[in-house]
């Protein structure tokens, strides 16, 4: 599985719902570090960041995403936050993605997006530092 195709099943694991830039960084964090195996290593860098792991390259793949049509990047929505879901074509292309991986492994995909789209900011971010306390190291974040 190549990067591309991880953004894209991991976004169609959610069934076209949107994402916000803390959920889609600690959903492809998550995916990378729990089955490495299965997504075929480390496709992104994640440093410990502000808010905890972060790769200003995720958001570079989902914009690739939307020059080709795949994704769809809303401006709109919050005043300093865009979010982040695919087109239809995208949701098409992210399910044949996602079916490439073992049945187990698409549900593990599919409970982490709605785990990460489930909780609050605070409780999202307090989430990932209480499991990696790695990624907490040059938090501002305190919650």
């Amino acid at each position: 599985m190549n990067r591309r195709e991880l953004v894209l099943a991991a976004l169609a694991a959610s069934g076209g719902a949107t994402h916000t830039p803390v959920q889609i960084q600690k959903l492809l964090f998550l995916l990378e570090r729990t089955v490495p195996q299965h997504v075929g290593g480390q496709k992104f860098s994640f440093q410990a960041f502000d808010y905890g792991p972060f790769d200003p390259s995720v958001y570079k793949e989902i914009e690739q995403l939307e020059k080709t049509g795949l994704a769809r990047i809303d401006r709109t929505q919050y005043p300093s936050m865009k979010t982040f879901a695919l087109t239809l074509t995208g949701q098409e292309q992210g399910e044949i993605a996602l079916q490439q991986l073992p049945a187990d492994v698409q549900d593990y995909f599919r409970r982490v997006s709605q785990w990460v789209r489930s909780l609050s900011f605070a409780n999202l971010v307090s989430a990932i530092y209480h499991a990696y306390p790695d990624m907490k190291v040059n938090s501002v974040f305190n919650g």
